[in-house]
């Protein structure tokens, strides 16, 4: 399975950290935010990584090279101005391929391991769920026996991280920005959507201040 990161963020909430460097490349516990994804994708068995970008994209590219430090084999995909996660992921298709693909957001730090992860057909979608941060109280979806729905109580929040397949993506214009959560909320109406509940160590790096909280745990 290959994965793509998301790292085509502008970072407004972390500036003035990222008006000189793409949020991806912040570094916490000595290293940056999107080498601790590499490092775990390597690690779970992945070989191939699309990392799309816009903002500063340029230096994540020289950052990273082709990925062989990792024993990865890295390809980016450019956007002039960022297309949204959907959006992000329809222009990458063509690095991706037919078979489903891991996706994994740039800036959130986790420990779970990629490689447990599956998408069982007929499902579109599979997405991993935690629970909800102090600053997303009501959370996005509820997984009732293993199916993600937009209806009920006790939401969770979306990680950010899921394993989708490329028909999800089938009604997006390549190189037109389009929202995720609309796509998988049509998704979950047809019931192709499944999802785990993650409790696991899970950050969500949207603001300087957590990005200092994380570093000095991890930095303990």
């Amino acid at each position: 399975m290959k994965a793509m990161i998301l790292a085509a963020g502008r970072g407004e909430r972390m500036r003035p950290l990222t008006d000189h460097i793409p949020k991806p490349l912040l570094k916490v516990g000595g290293k940056s935010l999107i080498v601790w994804h590499l490092e775990r994708l390597a690690k779970a068995g992945f070989k191939e990584v699309v990392i799309n970008y816009a903002h500063l994209g340029e230096q994540i590219e020289q950052a990273l090279g082709d990925g062989s430090v990792w024993g990865l084999n890295v390809q980016y995909s450019p956007e002039t101005s960022a297309l949204e996660t959907a959006g992000g992921i329809a222009n990458a298709l063509p690095l991706l391929g037919d078979a489903p693909f891991l996706v994994v957001n740039g800036d959130v730090f986790t420990e779970i391991d990629f490689g447990a992860l599956q998408l069982v057909s007929p499902n579109l979608a599979h997405l991993v769920m935690v629970d909800n941060p102090p600053q997303h109280p009501d959370g996005d979806f509820v997984v009732d026996s293993g199916k993600v729905t937009n209806q009920g109580n006790h939401k969770l929040t979306f990680s950010g991280i899921g394993i989708y397949h490329p028909a999800l993506f089938v009604d997006v214009e390549r190189g037109q920005a389009a929202k995720l959560a609309p796509l998988l909320r049509s998704a979950m109406i047809k019931g192709l959507v499944t999802g785990e509940h993650y409790q696991g160590i899970w950050h969500d790096i949207g603001t300087p201040e957590r990005l200092s909280f994380l570093d000095k745990q991890l930095s303990h």
